[in-house]
C-alpha cells in the first residue's frame, strides 16, 4: 500500500503541473484563435470567393498583374533583406560586447539606454524620426549634409527608403534583442567559457566559436520574429507619405496596397485578402527555413 501511495504522488503531481501549463497557455490560445487563426482563415475565404461564389485563383491573378504589385514586393524584399542581415549582426555583436563589460552598472547602464527606444510606439518612433530626418530642424543635421541631403525632400527620396525604415526599425527594436540576447549569453555554462581561456581562446575566437554557436537558436528566433515584423511594413512608409506630401508613394508596401485595394476606390476586399494569403505563405516559408536551419526546435 505505502508504495502505491508513493507511486500516485508523482503522478497526481505531474497531473496537476500539466493542468496548470494548459491553464497558462489556454489564455494565449484563445487570442491566438480569434485574432489568428479565425481572421486568416477568413481572409483565405474571401482570396478564393467574389460576391460570395467561389472563383479559385482568379483574385490572385488580378493582384499579380496589378502594376502596383511588383514594386511593392521589390520595396519589402529589399527592405527585409537589409533589416534582418543588419539586425543579426549588429545585435549579436553589441549583446557580445555589452556582456563582455565586467563593471555591473555600466553594462547595465547600457542595457537600460539601449532598451529605452523600445518604449515608444511605432508611429510615436517615426514622429520623432520626422525632425531627425529634416536637415532644417535636425539635431543630426551635420551628418544629412554629409550625404548631400539638404532639404526633408531629399532625405526620403525613394531610393533612400530601404535604409531609412531599418534605422528607424533598429532604432525602435533592437534594445529588446540585446536584452535577450544578453540573456543568452548569461546561461552559457561557465564551464565552457573558462575550458575555452585555458585552451588560449582571445574574446574574438571565444564569441566566434563557443558564443555565436550556441547561440544559434536564438539568432533563429530573432530571424523569424524580424521576418514578420519586416514583412508586415506599414506605419512608417504610411507617415512618410503623409509628411512628404505624395513623395513617398502611398502603395509603397505591400500592406500598404492591400490597404488601398480594400479602402480605396476599388473597394476590392477580396483582392486584398488575396495580397494578404501571398505574403502569409512567403513569410511562413522564409520562417520555416530559419527554424530548420536554426535547429530552433532541436533539444541540446
Amino acid at each position: 500500500m505505502g508504495r502505491q501511495r508513493v507511486a500516485k504522488r508523482p503522478r497526481s503531481r505531474n497531473r496537476a503541473q500539466t493542468l496548470i501549463g494548459y491553464l497558462f497557455s489556454s489564455g494565449y490560445g484563445v487570442l491566438l484563435l480569434v485574432f489568428g487563426v479565425l481572421p486568416m482563415a477568413y481572409a483565405l475565404y474571401l482570396s478564393l470567393t467574389k460576391a460570395g461564389q467561389f472563383v479559385g485563383l482568379d483574385n490572385f491573378v488580378k493582384i499579380l498583374g496589378d502594376f502596383r504589385f511588383f514594386p511593392a514586393v521589390q520595396h519589402v524584399a529589399i527592405f527585409v533583406a537589409i533589416w534582418v542581415v543588419s539586425l543579426i549582426v549588429l545585435v549579436v555583436v553589441l549583446a557580445l560586447i555589452v556582456h563582455a563589460v565586467r563593471v555591473r552598472w555600466l553594462s547595465s547602464t547600457t542595457r537600460f539606454l539601449f532598451y529605452i527606444p523600445g518604449a515608444f510606439a511605432g508611429s510615436a518612433g517615426v514622429m520623432l524620426w520626422l525632425f531627425l530626418l529634416d536637415p532644417s530642424v535636425s539635431p543630426v543635421s551635420v551628418v544629412l549634409g554629409q550625404f548631400g541631403f539638404t532639404s526633408f525632400i531629399q532625405t526620403v527620396a525613394q531610393p533612400n527608403l530601404p535604409v531609412i525604415f531599418t534605422v528607424i526599425a533598429f532604432w525602435t527594436g533592437a534594445g529588446g534583442w540585446i536584452i535577450i540576447m544578453f540573456g543568452a549569453l548569461n546561461n552559457i555554462s561557465q564551464e565552457i567559457m573558462e575550458a575555452a581561456r585555458i585552451d588560449g581562446a582571445g574574446p574574438i575566437k571565444t564569441a566566434w566559436y563557443i558564443q555565436i554557436p550556441l547561440l544559434r537558436k536564438w539568432i533563429a528566433y530573432m530571424a523569424v520574429i524580424s521576418l514578420a515584423f519586416g514583412s508586415q511594413l506599414f506605419v512608417e512608409p504610411k507617415i512618410l507619405s503623409l509628411a512628404s506630401r505624395g513623395v513617398v508613394p502611398k502603395d509603397y508596401s505591400l500592406n500598404q496596397l492591400a490597404y488601398l485595394i480594400a479602402f480605396g476606390p476599388q473597394g476590392d476586399f477580396n483582392g486584398s485578402a488575396a495580397i494578404s494569403i501571398l505574403l502569409l505563405v512567403v513569410a511562413m516559408a522564409l520562417a520555416a527555413f530559419f527554424v530548420f536551419k536554426g535547429g530552433l526546435f532541436e533539444r541540446d
